[in-house]
């Protein structure tokens, strides 16, 4: 029987289903299932590297200790660095290289690191210690001393505390902002500092700076030295036992500290620039200048370093070479190299009226007088209680007035002396006193 109007027939025989059909689909659809439950999640995605392992932090640490051990700041730096990027909630880092950076005069960095530590823990003294030394050596001395004096807060008993305050009360000695009282703290923090820790490298470091600022020479020596035994790889240290040496006298020592603050340090023009006082103390002219042109190499924008070369070229009787770098040192300008240079401003402190003086002595000797006599009315109105200031002044006028008189006979310019720097393992010379 049939509906009307439809194909279907109640009567019609059904089909047998497919077996082997049937399992075939059962078998696909498993196989479907465990490539994406299975196969695809642990496939590594095509043109995608395979990760590679994190390394461990403690691995770091141990290879920068062991850099520093050896005296290799630069290179511990860069690992304590990784160390610090694997695990930043370890504070020991951020103090490790805040003090290798101080050590390598990297001051800025050394305060960011110093910061972090604070950041990570407000109660630790050393943080602050660090802070306040590198900002003291940045010529932040009341900043410093306000960090240093936070860390001797937090612990009274920290040597590298006390020893961090009497610096920076030295610094600001130094730099003409206090005296008596000020010296006086100096001088017992730096003891303090040795009596709690003295086995502690900048205890005798800071003890050594304030008896050099005291004149005590002999005995900064003696603190030095001790810094040096407890670390041989610190330039600054070096330096500071140089300068020291110095005026007791032991020439050929100072260029052996500074020869070695170089080999630590070959980017540093200072070493370069005390072997070039001395060389010029003895009268050795020609080595001076090839040493204070090493240190400019090194420090081009540092007026400091023009000035020392106009004075060794003044004192060997070339005024036309020593006007040219005093005017850069006094005035400040731009370089043959494009570099631009800071001029120093006139004030009371020796060497910068030495520098004046000899600058508008040499501009006198080339009958350059219209700047001369500038010079010579900056040093009588800025300076006029400076007895040596006032003489140069007067000696300035006096040859210019007589040039006036007298116009000196032109004659060539010297030749100039082609000077050039110690080798690439540093200076080795040594003068004889």
């Amino acid at each position: 029987m049939y509906l009307k109007g439809s194909k279907l027939s109640l009567n019609k025989k059904r089909h047998k289903p497919n077996g082997w059909l049937l399992f075939f689909l059962v078998v696909g659809i498993g196989l479907l299932l465990y490539f994406n439950l299975v196969v695809v999640p642990v496939m590594n995605p095509p043109f995608v590297p395979t990760p590679t392992p994190t390394r461990d932090p403690v691995s770091y640490v141990e290879e920068a200790d062991q850099l520093a051990a050896e005296g290799k700041y630069l290179q511990a730096v860069e690992v304590y660095q990784g160390a610090i990027n694997a695990d930043p909630q370890n504070i020991q880092n951020y103090l490790k290289i805040a003090r290798l950076q101080i050590y390598t005069n990297q001051l800025e960095q050394a305060k960011v690191n110093a910061q972090n530590a604070i950041l990570l823990d407000a109660t630790n003294s050393d943080a602050f210690a660090l802070l306040g030394w590198a900002k003291g050596f940045q010529k932040e001395y009341l900043a410093g001393e306000v960090d240093a004096k936070k860390a001797i807060e937090l612990d009274m008993n920290s040597g590298l505390a006390h020893a961090a305050y009497a610096y920076i009360l030295g610094l600001r000695v130094e730099a003409g902002m206090d005296e008596i009282d000020t010296m006086d703290k100096a001088i017992e923090e730096s003891r303090t500092a040795i009596a709690l820790e003295p086995n502690l490298l900048e205890a005798h470091w800071a003890r050594g700076y304030v008896l050099e600022i005291t004149s005590n020479y002999e005995e900064a020596v003696n603190e030095l030295e001790i810094a040096v035994g407890l670390n041989p790889y610190i330039a600054r240290v070096y330096i500071a036992l140089g300068r020291n040496q110095i005026n007791t006298g032991q020439l050929d020592q100072a260029v052996f500290q500074f020869t070695k603050a170089y080999s630590l340090n070959p980017t540093d023009p200072t070493p370069n620039l005390f072997i070039s006082r001395i060389y010029g103390m003895l009268g050795e002219w020609e080595k001076g200048i090839q040493y204070g042109t090493a240190a400019l190499r090194d420090g081009p924008a540092d007026p400091i370093l023009y000035a020392n070369l106009g004075t060794l070229y003044y004192r060997k009787g070339q005024y036309n070479q020593a006007a040219d770098y005093l005017e850069l040192a006094v005035r400040g300008g731009t370089n043959e190299d494009g570099v631009a240079v800071e001029g120093i401003p006139l004030s009371y402190d020796l060497t910068t009226i030495e520098t004046y003086s000899r600058y508008g002595l040499a501009l006198a000797k080339i009958n350059s007088c219209s700047p001369a006599v500038t010079i010579a009315n900056a040093l009588l109105t800025t300076v006029a209680d400076n007895e040596n200031a006032v003489f140069n002044a007067n000696e300035i006028l006096k040859i210019c007035e007589e040039n006036l008189l007298n116009p000196p006979t032109a004659t060539p310019a010297p030749t100039p002396t082609t000077a050039t720097g110690p080798t690439a393992t540093g200076p080795t010379a040594t003068p004889q006193p």
